[in-house]
């Protein structure tokens, strides 16, 4: 249905209106937080699946897998770490404390000869052995620098470790003599509270190490590495996981290979996502990928519309003045286009187009305007090519026309004059002589004739070529074997290098304009002089090249050499002999070929040369 210019902006203006206020609404308060927090979670968790693969492929590399971590900060702006079947930190092995035990107390005593195999918890302890504690889920880079007081080599401590799968995972250090004094994850405080420990003794859920410590390893200032282990959320999560994997047997049973667990946190008043995903290490244990992500971009997104959802209004009002105002102008625009437009066609200047394209009376008018002028266009056009052909056909009559008369009056006076001679009886010994000479003249007519029938035909534009496949080497051997008397007559010495090649082309027509060059040559070439006749190879043309010795074409007159009764020298003069329209029958015949052709001034002579396609 067509609809009419006024109301199209009436409609358009009061739908746009309304639409940006509806969308602003609607995606504010109902969709826009939602969205965005799918969307950012939807990334993350596809991001925690390319980290798997990647930390897979990284076979227990550490160097390789902290770069891994690193990488998925940068990118996703959350901390990611791996765990251990205990909830321990793997790979992270530059913060630690070294302990040589002197006893212990648990419900049975371990097996004799059993070597400590992990860093991450104590098997089968014995006397005198060393064991490597990790401290990032104990205790802060920041606090073992200040308790270095209290905790140093040679201190006396006490260890205390959870029994997990006869694995002892140490989660508390006690200094004996500063009472309760320790490094430890506190959310194991109600597991190792004293009022309890004598049960988690009995029961061999906990046990009690005595040792002195050998060594403690603190991260060097500003190791990235470790960057993400002093965010202190961060790690209070991996305490807290590490507490429920090792006391609540629910919370271990909830999680199966390769599920993804979302939690929900809340620190300050900022939401968080904690991503736990147990997967199989490269040693065929389990490994927990725990990541931490805020939410509190997402709050502040929204937050900002919030505010500035007080502004819309008055936009939307000032959208509506502004888009009114533009659709105006828009359909005033087309209008002054259309009217200069209209003006350059009436000054015959076809040059501009409309690109106006709307479906109302506008659209259709430009549309109009762009007809008519493409119309007027073609018209004067073909007109203008109509007068120019017919200049230049009028051009070539007088030129063929003075030609003709150029050509036939010396045959003509000649004839007359024999005529005369012979009507008035004079030089009656002479008759056979006169008689000869105008045979000769209309020989000469009768092939001029014959030559400028045949240009016609192949300016006509009608003329189809038919190709022919032939040796070329054997047709130029030919023609220069039928030349042979007129070489000899003038002593001309001939070079030929030919290439035995076939060559795909009309072969009377080739034989014709190798005539025409050869016998041009032949007529121009001084006696005793030379003539090369040379092919080559050029892809997939071959060139074929006639040279004479002796005097150069005017660089001016070069282009002229093709026309119709040119002749070399100015007079005109017919000695040569010729009928002065060999050059142009042969460039209309290699044009229907479509080949390159041309002449040219060499070092001491004048060489005319073509291409053929070879076969």
């Amino acid at each position: 249905m067509r609809v009419g210019i006024v109301w199209k902006l009436f409609f358009l203006t009061t739908a746009l209106c309304m639409l940006i206020l509806a969308t602003v609404y609607v995606g504010q308060s109902f969709f826009f937080k939602q969205y965005y927090e799918n969307r950012k979670l939807d990334d993350i968790q596809a991001n925690i699946q390319l980290f798997e693969r990647d930390y897979v492929n990284a076979n227990g590399n550490t160097p390789a897998i902290q770069r891994l971590e690193q990488e998925f900060y940068r990118d996703n702006n959350t901390w990611i770490t791996t765990l251990d079947s205990h909830g321990n930190l793997r790979g992270a092995d530059d913060f630690y404390v070294k302990v040589k035990l002197d006893s212990y107390t648990r419900q049975s005593k371990p097996s004799e000869g059993v070597k400590y195999e992990r860093t991450d918890g104590v098997k089968n302890v014995i006397s005198d052995e060393i064991i490597r504690i990790p401290l990032y889920n104990l205790v802060s880079t920041e606090k073992v620098a200040a308790d270095s007081s209290i905790f140093h080599v040679g201190s006396e401590v006490t260890v205390i470790a959870i029994n997990k799968d006869e694995t002892y995972v140490p989660v508390r250090i006690r200094s004996p003599d500063l009472g309760n004094y320790s490094w430890g994850n506190e959310h194991f405080g109600q597991v190792t509270d004293d009022k309890r420990v004598k049960e988690n003794i009995l029961n061999g859920s906990i046990v009690f190490m005595y040792g002195t410590i050998t060594e403690i390893r603190i991260p060097e200032e500003n190791n990235v590495s470790s960057l993400m282990y002093d965010d202190a959320l961060f790690m209070g999560e991996i305490k807290q996981f590490q507490a429920d994997l090792l006391q609540d047997e629910d919370a271990v049973n909830d999680m199966h290979i390769n599920s993804m667990k979302m939690l929900d946190r809340v620190h300050n008043n900022v939401k968080y996502k904690l991503f736990i995903k147990p997967i199989r290490g490269s040693d065929s244990s389990t490994v927990y990928l725990f990541a931490m992500a805020s939410l509190q971009p997402v709050d502040e997104a929204v937050q900002m519309l919030e505010e500035y959802y007080g502004y819309v209004i008055a936009l939307a009002l000032l959208l509506v003045v502004l888009v009114s105002f533009y659709y105006s102008k828009k359909i005033a625009k087309p209008l002054l286009r259309i009217n200069s437009t209209t003006e350059k066609i009436a000054n015959l200047d076809f040059s501009e187009q409309l690109s106006i394209r709307s479906k109302d009376e506008i659209g259709d008018l430009s549309s109009n305007i762009n007809q008519l002028s493409q119309t007027l266009h073609s018209y004067i056009e073909q007109l203008q090519r109509d007068i120019e052909k017919e200049k230049q056909l009028e051009n070539t009559r007088k030129e063929f026309i003075a030609g003709v008369s150029h050509e036939l009056k010396t045959p003509l006076s000649i004839m007359k004059s024999c005529i005369s001679i012979l009507r008035d009886g004079v030089a009656q010994h002479k008759r056979e002589h006169y008689f000869e000479a105008m045979v000769k003249e209309v020989d000469k007519m009768d092939l001029m004739i014959v030559d400028m029938l045949e240009l016609a035909k192949f300016e006509s534009g009608t003329f189809k070529m038919e190709m022919d496949v032939f040796q070329l080497d054997t047709i130029i051997a030919y023609i220069c074997e039928q030349l042979a008397p007129e070489l000899e007559k003038k002593q001309l010495r001939v070079h030929i290098q030919l290439i035995p090649l076939t060559v795909e082309a009309n072969q009377l027509r080739i034989e014709q304009v190798i005539t025409n060059f050869m016998t041009n040559a032949i007529r121009y070439t001084p006696e005793g002089e030379q003539l090369y006749i040379l092919t080559v190879e050029e892809g997939e043309f071959i060139k074929v090249s006639i040279e004479n010795k002796g005097v150069h074409i005017p660089p001016s007159q070069l282009d002229k050499v093709w026309d119709r009764f040119y002749r070399g020298d100015s007079s005109r003069q017919r000695i040569q002999g010729g009928t002065g329209l060999g050059l142009a029958i042969s460039k209309n015949i290699l044009e229907l070929h479509h080949v390159p052709y041309g002449v040219e001034n060499t070092e001491d002579g004048v060489q005319f040369y073509f291409y053929l396609r070879k076969c």
